[in-house]
């Protein structure tokens, strides 16, 4: 099942990308998405912190408090205090553990399984694998041709993060290291490149699109890249913080309200990005790389932005269900 697009909204070509507005937002507002250069690995980091922002300013005090206590167990707390630079230290490391399962990519205290020996496990952490596989599933575009399983683990992850975080008997470590990856895998979970792959003839398929290169005219400054890359920098530029991401959430939640889906359906979510990646997600035509249009790019930037929306509105209602303090509602 796919949302619809919001009727009305008009896209509109400006310096940097393509902008999303409705008639009666004035033109000046900030440019909701923009493109950018430098290849990442899920929704970029602009990506995670416009759902996390929106779920935080959903989320009661209480439930606030809750999540804000858990954080403060997590090892890396303090470097995202530093980083951070928000007065709210609870927003703070909210906005900082979206990007966190991210962020481990690049430091040299993990360890990338396969590829490298595991590093000395610190304090507060259960080891120090970077988990690559628990960001995406790769669910075949076209099931009945032959296809290599999948090694991604999101879905199972989706499911597994919230038990831990409603187990009584799970330590306050085992919570401070599920939350930020529970934050960041719903996320995930909304980028339909994260839920499917296109298969070859040969039985290989690409990687969540990550072996299919694609031209981007509308990008000269760097036209060449894959199309997993390409779905992954829609968001915005990856240090968004502060003010300018919340006139970006501001603007978004604007053109994206709420609907009554359902809110903490992991399966479901999964299934919305796999029908998107199959309707949406790929260019026309055949060739070994696929030219990026300006029809293409106003479709993909108005679907960046739902998605991003619908991850933070049941981010959200799941964190308000796993932290409400009612122990009947915390079943999984």
């Amino acid at each position: 099942m796919t949302a619809e697009p919001v009727a009305g909204a008009a896209w509109r070509r400006r310096p940097g990308g393509l902008t999303a507005l409705p008639a009666f937002l004035p033109s000046l507002l900030l440019p909701l998405l923009l493109l950018v250069a430098p290849p990442a690995f899920a929704w970029n980091a602009a990506g995670h912190r416009i759902s996390a922002l929106i779920a935080w300013e959903r989320l009661d005090e209480r439930t606030k408090a809750a999540v804000a206590a858990v954080l403060r167990q997590h090892p890396d707390y303090e470097r995202w205090q530093t980083r951070s630079k928000d007065a709210d230290a609870d927003r703070a490391a909210f906005l900082e553990a979206s990007t966190w399962p991210d962020d481990i990519r690049r430091d040299r205290r993990f360890y990338t399984a396969g590829h490298a020996p595991p590093t000395p496990t610190l304090h507060g952490f259960p080891d120090m694998e970077r988990r690559l596989a628990w960001h995406y599933v790769d669910r075949p575009l076209h099931p009945g041709h032959k296809a290599r399983p999948s090694p991604g683990a999101l879905a199972r992850q989706l499911a597994a993060l919230p038990k831990i975080l409603c187990d009584p008997e799970s330590s306050a470590a085992e919570r401070a290291y599920a939350l930020p990856w529970l934050i960041h895998l719903v996320a995930d979970a909304h980028q339909p490149l994260h839920a499917a792959s296109r298969n070859r003839a040969h039985g290989d398929d690409d990687s969540g699109g990550n072996e299919q290169r694609i031209f981007n005219p509308l990008q000269p400054k760097y036209p060449s890249t894959n199309l997993h890359s390409y779905w992954d920098e829609l968001p915005g530029k990856p240090w968004l913080r502060g003010k300018r991401l919340a006139s970006t959430v501001e603007v978004l939640t604007l053109l994206y309200p709420p609907t009554a889906q359902a809110g903490d359906d992991a399966t479901q979510w999964l299934e919305e990005s796999w029908q998107l990646a199959r309707q949406a997600a790929y260019p026309g035509g055949d060739n070994a790389v696929l030219t990026i249009s300006a029809e293409f790019q106003a479709r993909a930037l108005e679907i960046t932005g739902q998605r991003l929306g619908q991850a933070g509105y049941r981010l959200a209602v799941q964190l308000q269900r796993v932290f409400s303090g009612a122990g009947r509602q915390c079943s999984t």
